[in-house]
């Protein structure tokens, strides 16, 4: 009698990163299905970037149904920029531009007394929000960030002024999201909410994903306020008795220059950097994002204001 062998079920089991791409894909398709205008959050920070691989997976070989939004504090690494703009044209996107620096020049916003600009951003989105008549909003937000985006669902509603409660939280269970919301409200979307920053990096060598040559160890003119080492430039830095130095540093987040720090660094390489961040021990906004660090509860008095 012949036996046959029993199949090896891992020999079928998708790997995590699989797994994670699977369920963001399945949720774009989900917003593509339930919703009339989703817009994408896309910076060129490396969270957008995989988003946009990601929805480009999910839609191909049609185009993203989606366009691009990005608020732009003036405060901007020009090499960040640079690669959205290339990378926009590159795909045939559209992308809109809620410009913080419009806002200050009419006076419909103050320039804070600390130069930092990031928490500025609420109000132009919550604008371009409501004139793009957008009812999904995709960002590169993910739970290991910061404790606030843990308590966050995929789906996250938005009242009719942009606030998040998280009393409103509604159940996900077996991968099912309820975009229900009333008129002038919107959802917003994430989802890279259960990918680590290991993750992300995991899967951009395993994609050959490119970004901005500041994502790896180059040497830059920095100088050092609140333990973290801030790029030189017209935002308002460096102080008197603040001194510029050349260091070899990365950036393990990007945005507002003014609050975003470096680190030091050696990780010239994707595998290089993937070794340092399974290596380390705090969270790139917790070690590099003065913003966060404003009070205990700053990211999540920004959500309930409208940020994201």
């Amino acid at each position: 009698m012949t036996t046959v062998a029993a199949p090896n079920e891992s020999a079928y089991a998708l790997s995590h990163l699989d797994a994670l791409e699977s369920e963001a894909v399945h949720i774009f398709r989900e917003v593509a299905g339930e919703f009339e205008r989703p817009v994408i959050l896309f910076s060129g920070g490396k969270d957008s970037i995989v988003m946009l691989h990601l929805a480009l997976k999910a839609f191909a070989p049609a185009a993203v149904p989606f366009s691009l939004l990005h608020v732009d504090t003036g405060h901007n690494f020009p090499e960040v920029l640079e690669y959205r703009d290339r990378t926009v044209a590159e795909h045939g996107l559209r992308l809109h531009v809620a410009s913080v620096q419009d806002y200050i020049d009419d006076g419909r916003l103050r320039e804070r007394p600390d130069g930092t600009r990031n928490p500025l951003q609420t109000v132009p989105l919550l604008d371009a929000i409501g004139e793009g008549r957008f009812d999904a909003v995709f960002g590169g937000g993910r739970r290991d960030e910061e404790k606030a985006r843990a308590k966050e669902r995929v789906f996250s509603l938005r009242d009719e002024f942009g606030a998040w409660d998280p009393r409103r939280q509604r159940p996900e269970l077996w991968q099912l999201y309820n975009g229900k919301h009333a008129a002038g409200e919107h959802v917003r979307v994430f989802p890279l909410s259960n990918w680590t920053e290991l993750d992300v990096w995991q899967y951009i060598a395993r994609e050959g994903i490119e970004l901005p040559e500041i994502y790896y160890a180059h040497e830059r003119d920095v100088f050092a306020r609140s333990g973290m080492w801030l790029t030189a430039g017209d935002w308002g830095g460096p102080k008197p008795g603040e001194t510029v130095e050349k260091r070899t540093i990365r950036y393990r987040t990007v945005g507002d220059m003014s609050c975003t720090g470096a680190v030091d660094s050696d990780a010239f390489t994707i595998d290089q950097v993937i070794v340092e961040i399974a290596a380390s021990r705090l969270t790139e906004r917790g070690a590099t994002r003065a913003d966060d660090k404003m009070s205990e509860a700053a990211m999540e008095d920004r959500k309930r204001e409208g940020y994201f």
